[in-house]
C-alpha cells in the first residue's frame, strides 16, 4: 500500500475490487463502468490499472499511451499519484525504466524495445484528446464532469480508442440526474460494456446500515471509512439537513439525487417526510389543481383534501408515442412504464390528451365528493374553461399565475403545509420523479417562481401539487363566518 493507515502493508483486493478487475480485463469487454460511493479506492484501483498497462502487465502492444482523465487538472492529478505510489513500491529495476514528469504536463514514460510508452493526466477539454490513440483511457468521476466539455472529452477519448482496440474505465460515484451520460451508460447496458454499480434501493433512510453496506462495499475490507464512522456522518448530516444531507446521500449513499439543495422546491427527503402507507380519509372539501399539457407535454392533476392532507396525484400523456418511447426520449428509460404499472400515469388520447374527455375522467376520480375549486394556470384559461363548459364542470375554478407574484405565494403555502406535516402521499414514484426536477428560481426580492431543472424534466404533477395546496391552505386560513340570524325590529 502506498499510502493510508496501512502504507507499506501487502496490498491485497477486496472483492468487489476483483469483480471489477476481471470484467475489466476480460477479452470480451471494451468498456467497464464502476459506480460506487466515495471513499473506496475506485480511483487508487484503477490507477494500478494504468500502472499496469504502462508498463506491459496487462497489455503488450506498442508504443501503449494511457489516459488519466478527470474533471480538473487536479483531479486527474490523484489517479496520476496513486499510480506514482504504487511505481515506487515495485523493484528499483522496474522503477529504474520510468521516466516521472511533472512539468509542463503529468507523464510516466516507459522506454523499450517496442518504443515508448506514455501515461498522461489530463483534464475534461476535449481538444486535449483529438489526435490521441490510447490503448487504456481512465475517465474518473465521469458524473461530474460538465455536460458539455465531459461529453467532447468522452467523444474524443472513445473515438481515439478504436484506432487500436483499447479499453476504457470510467468511474464515479452516481450522477445527480438520469440524463447525465454517466446515468446513461448504466442504466442501458450495451454489448461489451461491464457495469458494477453499487446503488442501494431509493427511499431508505439515511443511516440505513444496509444501504450503507451496498454502497460502500470497501468498509468492510478496511478500504475508506468504518461503517459506523458512515453511520455517524449519516445521523449528523440527517440532523444539519438541507445541502449536507443530500451531498451525503449523493457521494457516500451513492444515490442518484441532486447536489443542489438551496434552489430545489423540496428535497428528496423533505418529500418522504410527506409519504405514509397509511392515507388519511377523504374528508371535508376537495381541491382539485390541473396543469394541462400540449401534445408533447403531460396533463396532471392532483386532488387535495386540507381537512386532513390527503393528497393524491394523477399523470396523462397520449397515447402516440408510447411511454416506453416518450422514456427513452426523455432520459428515465423505463420510469414511465413502471409509474403506468403503479397506476399513477395513464394515456389518453392519439397525439394530444383531449381536455374534455380528460377533465370526465378525472371528475369520475372523486364522484360524490365536496370538489370546492378547481385551481389552475392562467394562461390556459381559455382552453380549460371550454373543456370545462364541454365536459359540463360547474365547479368554481381559482386562476393562478405562474410568475413570481402568483408562483411566489403558492410555492411558500406548499413548503409550509409540507414541513408542517399538512401534505400526505402515498409512495408515489411520479412525484418523486416530478420533485427531482423541480428548481425554483428567486427574484431579486427572494420571491419563488416554480421551474424545471432540464429540459426534458416533468415537473406538472408537482405544478398541479402545489396549485392544489396552496388553495387549499388558503381556505383552511380563513376565519370561519357565523351566518347573521334575522332580527325583527
Amino acid at each position: 500500500m502506498p499510502e493510508g493507515p496501512k502504507a507499506g502493508d501487502p496490498m491485497r483486493l477486496a472483492p468487489f475490487q476483483r469483480q471489477f478487475v476481471e470484467g475489466a480485463l476480460d477479452p470480451a469487454n471494451n468498456v467497464a463502468i464502476l459506480s460506487i460511493g466515495r471513499g473506496n479506492a475506485k480511483t487508487a484501483l484503477s490507477g494500478g490499472l494504468a500502472l499496469g498497462a504502462l508498463l506491459g502487465v496487462w497489455d503488450d502492444q506498442p508504443r501503449r499511451e494511457i489516459l488519466l482523465a478527470a474533471r480538473t487538472r487536479d483531479q486527474a492529478q490523484i489517479a496520476w499519484n496513486f499510480a506514482v505510489g504504487f511505481l515506487q513500491t515495485l523493484p528499483e529495476a522496474i522503477q529504474a525504466k520510468v521516466i516521472i514528469r511533472r512539468s509542463p504536463r503529468l507523464e510516466l514514460e516507459v522506454r523499450d524495445e517496442t518504443g515508448p510508452h506514455m501515461l498522461r493526466a489530463i483534464s475534461a477539454d476535449g481538444k486535449t484528446a483529438l489526435g490521441s490513440a490510447p490503448t487504456l483511457v481512465l475517465m474518473d468521476e465521469r458524473g461530474h464532469w460538465p455536460l458539455d466539455r465531459g461529453d467532447d472529452l468522452e467523444h474524443a477519448l472513445l473515438s481515439g480508442l478504436g484506432k487500436r482496440g483499447g479499453k476504457a474505465l470510467i468511474i464515479s460515484t452516481s450522477a445527480s440526474t438520469d440524463t447525465h451520460p454517466f446515468s446513461q451508460w448504466l442504466d442501458n447496458p450495451q454489448p461489451g460494456v461491464y457495469i458494477q454499480e453499487h446503488r442501494p434501493p431509493p427511499g431508505l433512510p439515511v443511516d440505513d446500515l444496509e444501504s450503507l453496506r451496498i454502497a460502500n462495499p470497501g468498509a468492510e475490507a478496511g478500504i475508506g471509512s468504518s461503517l459506523e464512522w458512515l453511520q455517524g456522518q449519516a445521523r449528523r448530516a440527517a440532523a444539519q439537513g438541507g445541502s449536507t444531507l443530500t451531498s451525503f446521500r449523493l457521494y457516500n449513499r451513492n444515490e442518484r439525487v441532486s447536489g443542489e439543495a438551496r434552489d430545489v422546491l423540496l428535497t428528496v427527503d423533505e418529500w418522504q417526510h410527506c409519504e405514509t402507507t397509511d392515507l388519511p380519509p377523504r374528508e371535508g372539501e376537495c381541491i382539485i389543481g390541473i396543469d394541462l399539457g400540449g401534445s408533447a407535454s403531460m396533463s396532471a392533476v392532483a386532488f387535495y383534501w386540507p381537512a386532513t392532507g390527503r393528497l393524491e396525484t394523477l399523470g396523462t400523456f397520449p397515447s402516440s408515442p408510447t411511454l416506453a418511447e416518450r422514456g427513452a426520449a426523455d432520459g428515465v428509460s423505463g420510469r414511465y412504464v413502471e409509474m403506468e404499472n403503479r397506476g399513477e400515469l395513464n394515456t389518453l388520447g392519439d397525439k394530444t390528451v383531449p381536455v374534455a374527455l380528460w377533465l370526465s375522467e378525472l371528475m369520475k376520480q372523486v364522484e360524490g365528493e365536496n370538489v370546492a375549486a378547481i385551481t389552475a394556470d392562467r394562461y390556459k384559461q381559455s382552453e380549460l374553461a371550454e373543456a370545462m363548459d364541454r365536459a359540463g364542470v360547474r365547479t368554481p375554478v381559482v386562476w393562478r399565475g405562474q410568475g413570481f407574484r402568483d408562483g411566489g405565494e403558492d410555492c411558500e403555502r406548499f413548503q409550509r403545509a409540507a414541513y408542517d406535516g399538512k401534505v400526505k402521499s402515498r409512495p408515489s414514484l411520479l412525484l418523486r420523479s416530478a420533485f427531482a426536477d423541480a428548481v425554483v428560481l428567486r427574484d431579486p426580492a427572494n420571491n419563488l417562481k416554480l421551474a424545471k431543472a432540464r429540459s426534458t424534466g416533468r415537473i406538472d404533477a408537482v405544478s398541479a401539487t402545489v396549485l392544489a395546496v396552496a388553495e387549499g391552505a388558503r381556505r383552511m386560513g380563513r376565519p370561519t363566518k357565523n351566518a347573521r340570524t334575522a332580527r325583527w325590529l
